[in-house]
């Protein structure tokens, strides 16, 4: 079980299970366990029955400590992919015995995001994929992970629980391939399935760029099927092969990211989190801080940025002329959706063969520049 406020992450993982800080260790473990961040909130026990005891436990001390504080729970998740029964799977595994331990999982997942009051409840499918085609039914997982997200539904309706919906794409780590490659993926997967008025997209740019787009990318895809609902924001390094969830720094790729949150009304009740830690080499305690407030700035820089250019309207009015052919004649029949084929002939006929019109990116790229 994971709850997202804001949080200080140390880097973790292979060769370093420790945080790095130039601190004793017991300073270090009271700011990670007294700390408003990215939690793991309780051990997992050796039953169902024990890891939701520990659940229960800790998520009352939360609770404590939300009204305390007055902070937010942004959204739960659970933890679907980590522990050694779901190496081939969760939703999607060949062996339904484990497909209905996750449910359990997730059951208890949604009560507590009740408890807490959760903003969100995001789903993350790190094993939701395959390592080999030659020993999977792609058709039935797919169906049998759709059945899954049907029964979260049912219950998050049953028990009147008004958390936003979240999945995140992610292309690959751990498995080869993951269903939820990216933002087109889950979109199509969820209108094929006719899940999609039950939920939107969190979308995390590293994970982006780990598909082969550029960093802004799924956000706007998702943006443009009013499917983007919250935002993991990190950034990664495009000429590495895996997720290293580094803080976003760079001011142009916040402002693509905040011009098309400002431009959709905003993210209620989604949000923007780091899901990022600072580097191993940043051992330092008030690196913590430093990578936080940082990310912070670059991200209002970004929202100030985005705003004037919205504001400005100058690249608005660029883009709109370059589509005014579709503001009147055979180009607003298109646009309403009336127009045919035949149509489309007699006006070639008529009209013979279309000019040459510059797309101007680099004019656009130049005024883009000078916002930064």
């Amino acid at each position: 079980m994971v709850l997202t406020p804001l949080g200080f992450r140390p880097c973790t993982g292979p060769g370093m299970k420790e945080p790095p800080w130039n601190l004793p260790r017991s300073d270090s473990m009271l700011l990670l366990s007294s700390s408003p961040s990215l939690v793991d909130m309780a051990p997992e026990g050796s039953t169902l029955e024990e890891s939701n005891r520990n659940l229960d436990e800790m998520t009352d001390l939360a609770l404590q400590l939300q009204n305390q504080t007055g902070v937010k729970v942004l959204w739960v998740t659970c933890n679907l992919f980590a522990h050694s029964r779901y190496m081939n799977g969760a939703a999607t595994n060949p062996d339904c015995h484990v497909l209905a331990y996750a449910g359990a999982q997730v059951k208890k997942g949604l009560d507590i995001a009740k408890k807490l009051g959760a903003e969100n409840f995001v789903f993350w499918g790190g094993r939701e994929g395959f390592l080999s085609v030659h020993n999977t039914d792609v058709a039935a997982e797919l169906k049998h992970m759709a059945n899954f997200f049907k029964m979260a539904v049912k219950y998050k309706e049953k028990i009147g629980l008004k958390c936003q919906f979240l999945i995140e794409p992610k292309p690959k780590e751990p498995c080869k391939h993951q269903y939820d490659y990216d933002a087109m993926s889950v979109i199509g997967f969820l209108k094929h399935y006719g899940l999609d008025s039950h939920f939107k997209l969190n979308i995390e740019p590293n994970h982006t760029t780990l598909a082969g787009h550029s960093y802004e990318h799924d956000v706007v895809m998702a943006s443009a099927f009013g499917m983007l609902g919250s935002v993991d924001s990190n950034t990664g390094s495009p000429d590495l092969g895996w997720d290293t969830d580094q803080f976003p720094m760079d001011v142009k790729n916040t402002t693509l990211v905040m011009k098309t949150i400002v431009e959709q009304g905003g993210l209620q009740p989604g949000g923007l989190n780091f899901d990022a830690k600072v580097r191993r080499e940043s051992t330092d305690l008030e690196d913590l801080f430093i990578a936080h407030i940082g990310a912070m700035d670059a991200f209002a820089r970004g929202l100030r940025s985005a705003v004037r250019i919205i504001e400005e309207g100058l690249m608005t009015n660029m883009v709109k002329e370059r589509y005014s052919s579709f503001s009147h004649g055979i180009g607003q029949k298109v646009e309403d959706g009336s127009a045919s084929l035949e149509e489309m002939e007699v006006f070639i006929k008529q009209n013979g063969e279309p000019k040459v019109t510059s797309g101007k990116q680099e004019k656009y790229e130049a005024i883009f520049n000078h916002y930064i």
